[in-house]
């Protein structure tokens, strides 16, 4: 499967860091663009590098490089991740403002009918938030926050984080084994 895998300064880098792990592990083609303040977080959230990063993906881009092939139509994708998304790049895609390459190759998988799943991290929402967010919703794209789930009984902070990326991937049509599925046998 070729994927798009975005990733802005918003909190929440782990989710980006696990998704691009579990993808390596399906044998995507993954094409990663990191904005501007995504590394600054990544290094303020965990312990990976954007070295590490980047080196989980394929082929990777800079924020700026309206060039690069995920900009383009032509550019034939199985779906795209903006992963943790930020409120100001969430808004950029809703209103068709492509001022970067994360926000203009969300446009473009909109625009091409292609699946779009965003993770927005922030809290509380307002009403902008919202109603930017059902604009998309209304479009197709999945609004996925990262809101766990208990039914498995997490223990961990990485429990927690592949419950996300489990959903992620379910979404995306790839078989994941991060967490168990609702009422498979050998849950506690």
């Amino acid at each position: 499967m070729k994927l798009v895998v975005a990733v802005t300064g918003a909190t929440g880098a782990v989710y980006a860091v696990r998704l691009l792990e579990a993808l390596r592990a399906t044998g995507s083609e993954v094409h990663l663009v990191l904005s501007r303040w995504a590394g600054e977080t990544l290094r303020l959230e965990t312990d990976t590098t954007v070295d590490t990063l980047r080196g989980l993906a394929t082929r990777c881009y800079q924020e700026n490089d309206l060039a690069a092939p995920v900009a383009s139509g032509s550019f034939q994708h199985q779906g795209m991740v903006v992963v943790p998304c930020s409120m100001k790049t969430l808004a950029g895609i809703a209103h068709g403002y492509a001022a970067n390459l994360i926000m203009r190759a969300a446009d473009v998988t909109i625009k091409e009918g292609r699946k779009l799943i965003l993770v927005p991290r922030e809290t509380p929402l307002s009403p902008i938030h919202l109603e930017n967010m059902l604009t998309l919703a209304r479009l197709g794209v999945v609004i996925m926050p990262p809101m766990p789930a208990f039914y498995y009984r997490p223990r961990t902070v990485d429990d927690v984080v592949n419950h996300l990326v489990a959903r992620i991937l379910d979404h995306l049509g790839l078989e994941q084994d991060l967490v168990p599925r609702w009422g498979s046998p050998g849950e506690d």
